[in-house]
């Protein structure tokens, strides 16, 4: 019986340590890693599978059934929780790239659209900040334009006054002028003064006194003058009323562009407010962004770090720790009796 039970142990022994010894085995080294991540108990789980099922082969030839085959239990029970981990560890890594990938383009596009809006705030402000100093300058040239049109209208009033007083001087003394020559020649005055020389002798004879045979015309001249005088004064004042008409228009149309520059510069100075505000909270939001972007990046750093052997060695690990599962099984079934295992 003793025999028996020896021929199983050294079966079971030899069955592991050709199985360790397999070039399926290259993959030792990935696996040890892993355990060693993992910080468990034991010298055991720290180990890779060739020492591990090495280790077994000497503890089949040394211990005792009962206590082995609790081992290669526990042995198992810990591969297959591995397993499971890092299938688990694999699937994280995947989903959180994944959705670090998606996070990191999403940020990128949203910072595009906040430095495309901040361009489009500064070329706005730069705009706003043009038109409110041309704005200005209209506003100062306007009132300039009016200042020179107010000096030129009292110029020209003043002319007009001195025009019109002159005239109506010259009309009041041609007027009395011409009421003394009427009243000499059209109310027979002369005529009175020539009968009354003949009824008196002067005691000095003079030549006999004839109505000035220019009278007439120098009446009408003085009439004539009277007129010129009267339509250079109606010629005056209607071009005085046309000046004044016209300064007025003018005063009124350049203080309603006034009116209507100082409406449109503090529209444009309330726009340029909103859009600095606008514009710094777009400049605080990027801001915000990139330091997102910053950590998406160190995260995805970080994950490659952690994730980056496990992905690109996961079959292999996997093929491995299965193998090494069905070695400890079957050694388990060879010192359990079953005599086809190993052979």
């Amino acid at each position: 019986m003793y025999a028996k039970l020896e021929a199983r142990r050294n079966r079971a022994a030899e069955y592991l340590q050709r199985v360790a010894g397999m070039p399926d085995f290259d993959a030792d080294d990935l696996l040890s890693a892993w355990h060693g991540r993992r910080g468990s108990a034991g010298a055991v789980n720290a180990a890779g599978p060739r020492s591990q099922l090495s280790t077994l082969a000497l503890g089949v030839r040394l211990d005792s059934f009962t206590k082995i085959k609790e081992l290669m239990d526990k042995m198992l029970s810990e591969l297959k929780e591995q397993q499971a981990e890092e299938a688990k560890f694999k699937a994280y890594c995947i989903k959180e790239l994944d959705e670090n990938e998606k996070a990191t383009y999403g940020k990128n596009e949203e910072k595009k659209d906040q430095e495309a809006k901040v361009a489009q705030l500064t070329a706005l402000l730069a705009k706003l900040a043009k038109e409110i100093a041309e704005h200005k300058a209209q506003v100062a040239t306007t009132e300039v334009e009016i200042k020179k049109a107010s000096q030129n209208r009292e110029a020209e009033n003043a002319a007009f006054q001195e025009v019109v007083a002159d005239q109506r001087a010259t009309q009041a003394i041609l007027q009395k002028a011409l009421l003394r020559l009427q009243d000499f020649y059209k109310k027979d005055i002369g005529k009175k003064i020539i009968d009354l020389e003949v009824a008196q002798t002067p005691p000095v004879q003079f030549n006999k006194y004839n109505n000035n045979a220019g009278a007439s015309p120098v009446m009408g001249l003085i009439e004539q003058i009277l007129e010129d005088s009267t339509a250079l004064e109606k010629e005056a004042t209607s071009a005085e009323y046309s000046a004044q008409a016209n300064y007025e228009k003018f005063v009124n149309d350049s203080n309603a562009l006034i009116n209507n520059l100082s409406a449109s510069i503090d529209a444009k100075e309330k726009a340029t407010a909103v859009t600095n505000l606008d514009k710094a909270q777009t400049e605080e939001d990027l801001e915000s962004t990139i330091g997102e972007l910053e950590s998406l990046t160190a995260y995805e750093a970080d994950l490659h770090g952690q994730c980056d052997w496990v992905v690109k060695n996961f079959d292999i690990r996997q093929a491995a720790r299965l193998q090494e599962m069905e070695a400890i099984q079957a050694a388990k079934s060879i010192l359990s009796g079953d005599e086809q295992t190993g052979r």
